[in-house]
């Protein structure tokens, strides 16, 4: 019978009784149940109020089919009002109401009822375990959950499927990994959910293989486990194996297709591999099958356009969101995605819209929007929008709001600001404090402040070689040579290396990776006879080379040839030989873009006539006809 049989049928059977005298209690019971699920909450309301108006008190039996009514039809109050008016509920009351609870995500009201249903003098059954035990799977509540696993076992109800995938499940999500594999080898009934169960759990730490293992050995997978490999390679930064897997699924062959959830955790692993190629196909498939309708997907393609560099498509992912769909997420990702960008103003622009249009900012709005202002040299409006954030929007600043403050600060010069600001802070400076003050020292060339910055950094991030290296640097350039030696004893000491600076470019489809000074890559050759050639084109046309941004001890000759042989020139080079002109480059770095490559790149991009586009590790710099968006205040 089809649901609108079904409630044409239910209103034939419960008008006429409303319009009839006194019923016996229990002709009501049915009713109800036949109600529940059918989300026809002024139907329900108006036999209740029948009910009470002939002066009938529903009993426990009575109470749970109205409180599953009731919890059905996103009406949790009257469920609520209706337990608490029961004097002796039964098992199944307290199995409604557990599950109404369950179903809001009021994890501590379930277990606090489930508590006094023990009071009550009753177990549960295998209808009460399930929701109790996803209740402090969301909690975390390990201890609890190990208390209502004897108890399942103590009542019988160790061999239901549906208890033991819970069990497993909520021993995953509180980090009892090995407790969920005891029980799962154990179990001689398993379902697709409890081997989804595992292989989200071996994911969560890391165990890719255990995963892989589980996967292939899975007599009947779903689109639930072929997401979780999905989801998992994503999570632990194997981009390159999720696409992999994505790809598998749309193969004409495959029962399984992607649906929105699989969508939502693959355009991650195109972003963190810059894969710009590969999510313009995914955002085509989403056309396709209707599932770019899910404003979900469309912020999640802005975000995955924004951090592969193309800003123009993340924008108007967002225009196709209605505006009763501009969550505060919807409005994060833009506001984050003009500011990794460099675009302040047009963050600070978002900023006030989304004001206007009634959302509410939050902590991720504000280390968004003070980035902005920061890369962007908006100091007066970055301070007046920090000091708003209590006061304004009841949004308490914390560490990562204070570090953007202190780079805003440290950026514009004004260092003995931001050393006050770190004074003034309510918690304990962070790595990402002390890291923005060394990092304006170095750009302001304050050795002193460095130091300071330098020390904090040695004792909260001991095995950082980068923090050592750039203070290294300074005293090079200070002409402290003792002290470089000193840093450099310290860092070999410690058995600590620099960390390679590594680039990336996509081109047809596929990413090619360049560290500094590489000479693996198949085209190797071809690449360093362009870059030989590229100094003596780019001096002609105003180009000086940094060789403060080489190592210190060698001759100007030999670091201008380091400088050279940095990768994102690599990377750049292999672009230009293998894209036709007027194609843009999408390059990926790994670390800070240096100051020489970012002057070098600004020629690159006059003489090619080629749009570039940089991805550091702060930020976006988009190249062309000789300028960078970031005007150089970087």
């Amino acid at each position: 019978m089809s649901k609108r049989v079904s409630i044409h049928r239910l209103r034939s059977l419960v008008d006429p009784l409303l319009v009839q005298g006194p019923l016996h209690p229990s002709a009501y019971a049915p009713i109800f149940e036949l109600l529940t699920g059918c989300n026809l909450p002024k139907l329900g309301q108006q036999l209740h109020a029948h009910m009470a108006l002939r002066g009938f008190e529903p009993n426990a039996f009575l109470a749970a089919k109205m409180v599953a009514m009731y919890a059905s039809s996103d009406d949790l109050d009257s469920a609520i009002f209706l337990f608490r008016r029961v004097e002796n509920p039964n098992q199944l009351l307290f199995n409604s109401m557990i599950r109404a609870y369950t179903r809001y995500g009021c994890s501590v009201e379930t277990i606090r009822v489930y508590c006094r249903m023990h009071r009550f003098g009753s177990n549960g059954d295998n209808f009460t375990f399930p929701f109790v035990l996803k209740s402090c799977a969301d909690l975390s509540d390990i201890g609890m959950g190990r208390c209502v696993h004897g108890v399942s076992l103590r009542a019988g109800c160790e061999l239901d499927m549906y208890v033991g995938t819970s069990l497993m499940d909520m021993y995953v999500k509180c980090g009892e990994l090995s407790s969920a594999r005891k029980l799962f080898d154990t179990t001689s009934e398993r379902d697709a959910s409890s081997w989804n169960a595992l292989i989200n759990g071996y994911m969560k730490v890391g165990d890719i293989g255990a995963a892989e293992s589980l996967f292939r050995r899975m007599p009947c997978k779903n689109i639930v486990s072929w997401t979780a490999l999905v989801s998992g390679y994503t999570q632990n930064g194997l981009a390159d194996k999720a696409l992999s897997v994505f790809d598998e699924m749309l193969r004409e062959e495959s029962e399984i297709k992607p649906n929105w959830v699989t969508v939502m955790s693959i355009l991650p692993a195109c972003a963190h591999s810059a894969a710009l190629d590969r999510g313009r196909r995914i955002h085509d498939y989403t056309r396709r099958t209707g599932l770019d309708s899910n404003p979900l997907i469309q912020i999640a393609l802005a975000a995955m356009y924004a951090k592969c560099g193309s800003l123009v498509d993340a924008h108007h992912c967002f225009l196709n969101l209605k505006a009763g769909d501009r969550t505060s997420v919807a409005w994060n990702t833009m506001i984050t995605a003009y500011a990794s960008h460099g675009y302040g103003t047009e963050a600070v622009s978002a900023f006030e819209e989304m004001i206007k249009s009634g959302v509410r900012p939050d902590d991720i709005t504000f280390t968004g929007l003070l980035s902005g202002c920061s890369h962007s040299g908006l100091i007066d409006a970055g301070l007046k929008y920090f000091y708003s954030m209590r006061t304004v929007y009841s949004v308490e600043p914390k560490v990562e709001h204070y570090a953007c403050v202190v780079d805003l600060l440290g950026r514009a010069g004004r260092l003995a600001e931001a050393k006050e600001l770190i004074g003034r802070m309510p918690m304990k400076a962070g790595p990402s404090i002390w890291g923005a003050l060394l990092a304006a020292s170095r750009k302001n060339r304050n050795l002193e402040i460095a130091e300071m910055a330098a020390r904090e950094l040695f004792v909260l991030e001991p095995e950082n070689s980068g923090n050592y290296v750039l203070l290294s640097n300074m005293y090079a350039e200070a002409g402290k040579w003792k002290e470089v030696d000193n840093l450099r004893a310290t860092l070999k000491s410690q058995g600590m290396k620099k960390s390679p600076g590594g680039s990336w470019i996509e081109v047809n489809g596929k990413a090619h990776l360049f560290l500094g000074g590489d000479t693996s890559h198949p085209q190797a050759k071809e690449i360093y006879l362009l870059l030989e050639d590229l100094p003596s084109k780019i001096k002609a046309a105003g180009y000086m080379p940094d060789t403060s941004f080489a190592l210190h001890d060698v001759s100007e000759e030999e670091k201008e040839q380091n400088l050279t042989t940095h990768s994102e020139k690599l990377a750049i080079a292999f672009g230009l030989l293998n894209t036709n002109p007027g194609v843009a480059l999408r390059v990926t770095k790994n670390l800070r873009i240096c100051g020489d490559c970012h002057t070098a790149i600004k020629f690159i991009s006059k003489i090619y006539q080629r749009e570039i586009i940089v991805r550091d590790v702060n930020r976006f710099h988009h190249f062309k006809d000789g300028s960078c968006s970031c005007r150089d205040y970087w």
